[in-house]
């Protein structure tokens, strides 16, 4: 049974940093794509960002990108999301997600397995 916790989230100040964690169980996770989405209240969840097998990422906007960085740990089975410079606009409850692919994937319906999610929130 394939498991997903993340863990790390809280609450910080604008500017400030977090790092989110995600841990895969009962899964060969070295070999298959990993993403963080995000959901706002009212709002839809949204891609964020994705890994592939081998720790090939893209993200969602450059804006993201240059604030963000995925990375992963496969001896550990982790997957990570640091997040610098945060902004109130972060505000969410952040999610990972695995896909039954090699490939780093933006879109919700491409991944199979999903976290409970953490709760992010930057004041101003």
């Amino acid at each position: 049974q394939v498991q997903l916790v993340e863990s790390g989230g809280g609450l910080v100040q604008a500017g400030g940093s977090l790092r989110l964690s995600c841990a895969a169980s009962g899964v060969t996770f070295s070999g298959y794509g990993m993403g963080w989405f995000r959901q706002a209240p009212g709002k839809e969840r949204e891609f964020v960002a994705a890994s592939s097998w081998s720790g090939g990422s893209i993200y969602s906007t450059e804006s993201l990108e240059g604030r963000f960085t995925i990375s992963r740990d496969n001896a550990k089975n982790t997957v990570y999301l640091q997040m610098n410079n945060l902004k109130p606009e972060d505000t969410a409850v952040y999610y990972c997600a695995l896909s039954s692919t090699y490939f780093a994937l933006s879109n919700s319906y491409e991944y199979d397995y999903w976290g409970q999610g953490t709760q992010v929130t930057v004041s101003s």
